[in-house]
């Protein structure tokens, strides 16, 4: 047989973040597609739409009215997967089932006053605004007693599930870590005490001596495809400094985060020339009193497009069953993306 090669042979990669595999299929990606093709989505939003439950002034589902905001607006999510006065209780029969019942906080962010602009159009300034309000929220509601994990996320796009274009994200506090934080932690802890250092920090200096799957480089961070992505252009931001969450940014970094966010957003969509859908978010330490020394700040792109604008990423079959897959390499991917700098 040849020489074993990522570009070209099947292989597994672990994700060191979560303790789990993908398999990577180069050669498939050589095959013909006769999959599924769609119209190219138009977008023609304007900046202001009197019938959108964001937008400045207008009438929100539960009949109150959103403010003449100018600048990022929050509000309790209407129709919140989680509340705050809940009952503690829970259910259990036998060893095998179990419920506990989970108190929370749900929050929706408009980032901007205008329905038409996505984070890849906004100005860095603006921004910063909403890491700005991230950070404000990240501490008020990480300082309840009760709450500890905030995720801070954005799923854009109807693809990804998104009811409203007009550029909003969301907050979900909770009682429990949720399982993705959780395997991190746990993953990063394990690292931390049998090296004494980040796991991300140490990950970073390979992929930066490598270059093959850096996508864009700053003085505070590191935007790159991970050697374990599973999305087909999934890529993660990494602070080149250790620290826990977003509360520790200085203002360099802040700045340089939000020229980074906008710098991403932007490639992707010129990719394939859409407003290109992604879900995204922030990892940072657990809310829990703790103070979680092995945690290093870094965020998510989930983006499901594959091929081009009309061919989407599914996780069906093998990937339901089985463990995740992809076909094209993270290198071949962060290559791409780099052209579109």
């Amino acid at each position: 047989m040849n020489t074993f090669d990522l570009a070209e042979h099947p292989h597994r990669r672990f994700n060191v973040l979560t303790g789990e595999w993908v398999l990577v299929s180069p050669h498939r990606s050589k095959r013909p597609w006769q999959g599924q093709q769609e119209a190219l989505p138009k977008d023609e939003s304007p900046s202001y739409d009197p019938t959108c439950y964001l937008c400045p002034g207008n009438k929100r589902a539960n009949g109150e009215f959103n403010p003449d905001y100018k600048e990022t607006f929050v509000f309790n999510n209407d129709f919140g997967a989680l509340q705050d006065q809940v009952p503690a209780g829970g259910f259990t029969k036998g060893n095998l089932l179990k419920a506990e019942s989970e108190r929370g906080i749900a929050k929706v962010i408009c980032f901007s006053p205008r329905h038409d602009l996505s984070l890849s159009e906004m100005p860095v300034t603006e921004i910063m605004r909403v890491i700005e309000v991230w950070q404000q929220e990240f501490k008020e509601l990480g300082d309840l007693d009760y709450i500890n994990y905030v995720q801070i996320f954005e799923n854009k796009g109807a693809v990804m599930g998104s009811s409203n274009p007009h550029p909003h994200g969301q907050i979900w506090a909770q009682s429990s870590i949720p399982v993705e934080p959780q395997k991190e932690t746990e993953q990063q802890l394990a690292y931390y005490q049998a090296h004494n250092n980040s796991l991300l920090a140490d990950y970073l200096k390979i992929e930066i001596e490598e270059k093959q799957r850096l996508v864009v480089e700053t003085n505070e961070f590191v935007a790159l495809v991970p050697f374990w992505a599973v999305w087909p252009f999934e890529i993660i931001i990494i602070s080149k400094r250790h620290f826990q969450n977003i509360l520790q940014l200085t203002e360099a970094e802040k700045d340089d985060f939000a020229w980074m966010i906008k710098m991403l957003t932007g490639i992707y969509d010129k990719l394939f020339q859409i407003s290109f859908p992604y879900s995204a978010g922030l990892h940072q330490s657990p809310t829990d009193g703790e103070e979680h020394p092995e945690w290093h700040f870094h965020m998510h792109f989930y983006p499901p497009l594959l091929r081009s604008a009309t061919v989407k990423k599914f996780m069906v079959g093998y990937e339901m069953l089985g463990n995740p897959q992809r076909d094209i390499t993270p290198e071949w991917a962060a290559e791409k993306l780099r052209s579109l700098l």
